[in-house]
């Protein structure tokens, strides 16, 4: 007896998840050593690193932290808002889709 093969005929391919990129905004009164902490600590940069994004910030008014999966980036912006409170900095981060 001969096997056949059932072929679905409306097969969905599945997208990719988009990304989205976190944006730190620059203002006058969170403290550099502030931003290289946060920037350490939530997002895993180095100390090279973590100034370089800063320095980035604080002479453009904003600059790119990271690119992630939208639950992800949500999760590290709340983070960074949930650290700037507790410090009564008002560092901003936003997500913008790629």
């Amino acid at each position: 007896m001969e096997k056949t093969k059932t072929v679905p005929k409306n097969e969905k391919k599945l997208k990719e998840p988009c990304d989205y990129r976190i944006i730190l905004l620059n203002d006058n009164y969170t403290t550099t050593d502030f931003v290289v902490d946060v920037l350490k600590a939530v997002f895993h940069k180095s100390e090279i690193e973590a100034n370089r994004i800063m320095l980035n910030v604080h002479r453009k008014g904003k600059g790119i932290v990271g690119q992630y999966p939208f639950d992800i980036a949500q999760t590290k912006v709340d983070q960074v808002h949930r650290l700037a409170r507790q410090a009564a900095f008002p560092l901003k981060c936003i997500i913008e889709e790629v």
